[in-house]
């Protein structure tokens, strides 16, 4: 513990960082009687405003497909109100409003783009910048990858329930599964700073302006924070932005969702601490995750095993992150801000290898994803085909290719090889160690 710390009167313990759920949750279900919000309401953005916190979440209905509802808390825990309505609905074909772009007449039965097949708009974060609010989230229209969409509201409008949200347009290029947006709420060197993530990394692009066309100008990738490269490591296997990062006096705090090579089936959420001039460049990283899901509300849903944070705010020094459990419900934990970031800072600085940057230029590939076609063999047909819109994803313990059949829409499946890398995984453990002994 550092002087100043001493000073201030904060406790700080060596200890594992965690968020502590609110015993109400989940604060917001399904509601029966919106057919439009009938089966899972969950992923929900938050921004703090006129006194209340302002949710904006991904709801599922009996249509399948994703819109988005509104409901505000005056204290961050209970739901004051809740709209009966949608106040985000897809408008674009990117967002599956023409049905003669999916080939598939029937559904597949896929959990395709984390839930709900018919497309829509999915998992939103809310950034405020002057008299602006940006909204990022993933367009699916049910037939081709995923990938980021971007719209905007006057603050003004936002705070008077109109819901002018501007013309949205995609702001990743096509053929790449790219999700987890968020806007960074300040620019850096006169430039806008925007998260995603394709598979498996965070990335990370300097824009001049938010003006896309969403036709010939796209996210590029330019930097990358990347899974943890350590067998060990909670977060190995693929990690992505949640809320929009909140400036401290210590740095960017990033609220971030990962699933391990161990525990594939299960995210779980950690936090970063950024630079606050360069936030490509991680301090320090939970050694842990600071929320698993253990409860029934996080296992009892359409995807067991979820903890799925998309919104943050600060109220009187404490800290809510609203998450969602089991593709199913919307739910919040908090910790005190202060004695949070002080534990932060001074237990789980980043070990980083000399020769492996914490950050290098990540443009992006039409082949990031899944690097050459897969061919697999469609039980249905009886035949060896390509498989359509492939994505990697974990059978048994062991990584494959799943997507779908393109002439029958079954769902398609083959095995691939390891990507663990175990010379790295020795060469980390050496230089942690030798780093260790060093110090001792």
């Amino acid at each position: 513990m550092d002087t100043e710390q001493i000073n201030q009167g904060i406790k700080v313990e060596n200890i594992d960082l965690t968020l502590e759920r609110f015993e109400g949750n989940p604060i917001l279900k399904p509601d029966t009687k919106h057919p439009w919000e009938t089966k899972a309401v969950f992923n929900p953005a938050a921004v703090y405003e006129g006194g209340k916190v302002h949710i904006l979440y991904r709801a599922l209905g009996e249509t399948d497909v994703s819109t988005l509802g509104y409901a505000s808390s005056l204290d961050g825990l209970h739901i004051n109100e809740r709209f009966d309505k949608p106040v985000y609905v897809p408008r674009e074909t990117f967002e599956g409003v023409n049905p003669s772009y999916r080939y598939v007449s029937q559904p597949t039965g896929i959990y395709v783009s984390g839930g709900g097949e018919m497309g829509g708009c999915e998992d939103p974060r809310l950034t405020r910048i002057d008299k602006q609010i940006y909204m990022t989230y993933v367009a699916y229209d049910g037939y081709t990858h995923p990938r980021v969409a971007l719209s905007s509201i006057q603050l003004e409008d936002f705070l008077d329930r109109k819901w002018n949200w501007k013309k949205p347009v995609l702001i990743t290029p096509p053929n790449i599964v790219d999700k987890n947006a968020c806007i960074l709420p300040e620019k850096i060197n006169g430039k806008y700073v925007i998260f995603h993530r394709v598979f498996p990394n965070i990335l990370v692009d300097f824009v001049d302006d938010l003006d896309f066309d969403g036709k010939t100008r796209w996210l590029e990738g330019q930097f990358k924070i990347p899974v943890r490269a350590l067998s060990s490591d909670w977060d190995n296997l693929k990690v992505g932005c949640g809320p929009p990062p909140i400036k401290t006096k210590d740095g960017w705090l990033l609220i971030y969702q990962a699933v391990g090579k161990h525990d594939e089936t299960r995210y779980k959420i950690g936090a970063m601490l950024l630079d606050l001039k360069d936030p490509t460049k991680v301090l320090t990283r939970t050694k842990k995750p600071i929320l698993e899901p253990v409860m029934s509300y996080e296992n009892d849903g359409l995807k067991p095993g979820v903890v799925y944070p998309c919104g943050a705010v600060v109220i009187d020094d404490r800290l809510f992150v609203y998450y969602g459990g089991a593709d199913m419900f919307v739910c919040v934990a908090s910790a005190k801000l202060e004695s949070f970031m002080a534990q932060l800072v001074t237990y789980h600085k980043e070990i980083k290898p000399e020769n492996i940057p914490a950050q290098s230029p990540a443009k992006i590939e039409k082949t990031d994803e899944v690097r050459e076609s897969i061919q697999g063999f469609c039980l249905k047909c009886r035949r060896t085909r390509e498989i359509r819109n492939p994505r990697h994803v974990m059978l048994n313990g062991r990584q494959a290719v799943q997507g779908i059949c393109p002439k029958c829409g079954s769902k398609m499946s083959r095995l691939i090889k390891s990507r663990l890398d175990i010379d790295q995984d020795k060469l980390l453990e050496s230089q942690i160690k030798n780093k260790k002994h060093k110090k001792g």
